[in-house]
This record gives structure tokens, C-alpha cells and sequence, in this order.
């Protein structure tokens, strides 16, 4: 952990990148080494100094482990230097702008270590309500949380999730998409008049075959595809057509979108959260140092529930 009079430049151990990536990650791709930083703005900054607490693994990052050529809203990760970023949960220990104080906690864009100076303040919001535990910042009240909650209305359809979630979760029913043969045959049997509403995280095989079930006037919100992250050349999509025979309306959805109505999210969210109408699992592995391990199991599905990385816990 970085200690040390504030002020003084201190340890702070990094995960970086070592190269760029192909196919699937490895936790030799990534290496924790110690960096140095001082604790203490210079005067006239307007950025913040944070101690990280909690880190979020999220299956996007894969894609800039890649050298991301062309337009992109992600750019890729510099190997060998620069610590990887994402979202995260951060107390902050000195402030140069007005709106952030020392002894905040916030959440937002951070780096892999365990402090960072971040200078770039747009999508940092402080933490106003921590009756509710701090990762859930990390997820489902973070950056994940909001944008899955702009289809709230999903709540109470039919729903199809991840083998051994259907009694846990409460889910209606559970099939593994990585396993089964016939996904047009599964998604028949589960959805026998149509798909009317699908959250698409998946790609490929698994879009192919929802779009051929798909009712007529069905939406198709694109927030992910995890399937094709890790593929030197992604799969092709076959069954387009059938966004013109059914007049299928698909968007694809990035969460900062919706910075705007956070608060109304908060506002609908945490209560089901307080009265334990959400049932939400997280899964932690403590230290940075466990943090490659972490990213990398996503991509083999080793983890149940949120991914996060503790840092430290204040």
C-alpha cells in the first residue's frame, strides 16, 4: 500500500501491460511493478490525487489490450508504462478543483495502482450514499448499473441467464450459450412466440440466433460482445435480414450516454438495493497483485458474479 507523509514521493505499485494482446489474455500479458508518485498537487492543479479502494474487471478492457486502430470511443493501452485504467472506486487525498475535496469518495475512470493522479474529471461522481457497500460502485450502481438500468423495463419479463444462476438468481430459465449445440433450437424452446426484448453482451453464433427468433417490432439493445474479443478475425453475423423482415429495432448503447440522469438511476436503484429486492453477487480477489488473475478469468467465465479487485478498504 502506498504510505508515506503526503507530500513525499511514495511507493505505488502499478499493473501494466506488457505488450499487445492476441487472442486470449494471459496474466503473464500484464505485470505489477513499483512506481513512484508524490501524494501532494502541485500548486495551481486542478486535477485530484485518490487512494484506489475497489476496481472493476470488465470485459471491454480486452479490446484495448489490442492496438485499436481507426475511430474508436476506446483507445488502446501503452505497453510497458502507463498502468491500466478503468472504473474504480477512489478516496480522495488532495483536490486543486472545487468540486472534489480531500476525504471524498468517488467512482469513475481510475488507473491500476494503488494512487493515482487524475486529471481528467468528467464521469467522476462522488459517493453520496454508502449504507450500501463501496464495490457496488464497481457495478451495479457504477457505470454497468446505470446503463442496464435505462431498460428497467425488462424487470419482470421472461428471462434467460447463465447455467446454475436459474435458482439463485431467480432467473426463468438457463442454458450455457458456450455449450449448447443448437442455440435456434434453445431459443425456441424458451421463447416459443419470440424474443421481444434482448440485452446483447454475446455476439456472433448467439446474436445469429436471436435475431432469427426475434418477434416481429423486437428490440435489441447492444451494450457488448464479449464472444469476439478475443478472435483474430471476428465472426460474421449472418441473419441481418431479419432486422428488415421483422423491422427489428437494434441500438447500440455506451453508458456515458446517460451521465445525466444518474441521479434519477440512484433514485430507482437503491431501494430495491435496501430492501433486498436486488439480488446482486460479487466476486472479490483481494490485493493488485491478484488483479491480472482477475481480468483474465472473465474471458473463461471462472467468476461468479461482479468482478472486483480490493485495493484497500479505506
Amino acid at each position: 500500500m502506498a504510505s508515506g507523509v503526503v507530500g513525499e514521493e511514495v511507493r505505488n505499485k502499478q499493473v501494466i501491460l506488457k505488450d499487445y494482446v492476441s487472442g486470449f489474455p494471459k496474466e503473464s500479458d500484464m505485470q505489477v511493478i513499483n512506481g513512484t508518485m508524490k501524494l501532494k498537487l502541485q500548486e495551481g492543479s486542478h486535477g485530484i490525487v485518490v487512494k484506489n479502494l475497489y476496481l472493476s474487471c470488465d470485459p471491454y478492457m480486452r479490446i484495448r489490450m489490442a492496438r485499436v486502430e481507426g475511430p474508436s470511443v476506446l483507445t488502446s493501452y501503452t505497453p510497458g508504462s502507463q498502468p491500466l485504467t478503468g472504473f474504480g472506486v477512489a478516496k480522495v487525498l488532495d483536490s486543486g478543483h472545487p468540486n472534489f475535496k480531500k476525504g471524498d469518495l468517488i467512482w469513475g475512470t481510475t488507473s491500476w495502482e494503488e494512487c493515482s493522479h487524475i486529471t481528467e474529471l468528467e464521469g467522476l461522481f462522488k459517493i453520496e450514499h454508502t449504507d450500501v457497500p463501496l464495490s457496488y460502485y464497481t457495478g451495479i450502481l457504477g457505470a454497468v448499473g446505470q446503463l442496464v438500468g435505462q431498460f428497467a423495463k425488462l424487470m419482470g419479463c421472461y428471462v434467460v441467464g447463465s447455467v446454475g444462476s436459474k435458482e439463485k438468481f431467480g432467473f426463468d430459465e438457463a442454458f450455457n450459450y458456450k455449450e449448447e449445440t443448437d442455440l435456434d433450437g434453445a431459443l425456441k424452446r424458451y421463447f416459443p412466440e419470440g424474443i421481444d426484448i434482448y440485452f446483447e453482451n454475446v455476439g456472433g453464433k448467439m446474436l445469429d440466433a436471436v435475431l432469427l427468433n426475434m418477434r416481429d417490432h423486437g428490440r435489441i439493445a447492444v451494450c457488448g460482445m464479449v464472444s469476439q474479443y478475443n478472435l483474430a478475425q471476428p465472426e460474421g453475423v449472418q441473419n441481418l435480414m431479419c432486422l428488415i423482415y421483422k423491422r427489428i429495432h437494434m441500438d447500440g448503447f455506451a453508458f456515458f450516454d446517460y451521465y445525466n440522469v444518474y441521479p434519477k438511476f440512484l433514485d430507482v436503484v437503491l431501494p430495491y438495493i435496501r430492501e433486498g429486492k436486488i439480488k446482486y453477487v460479487e466476486d472479490i480477489a483481494e490485493g493488485l497483485d491478484s488483479g491480472p488473475a482477475a481480468l483474465v478469468g472473465l474471458y473463461s467465465g471462472r467468476n461468479v458474479g461482479k468482478q472486483v479487485v480490493l485495493i484497500a478498504r479505506d
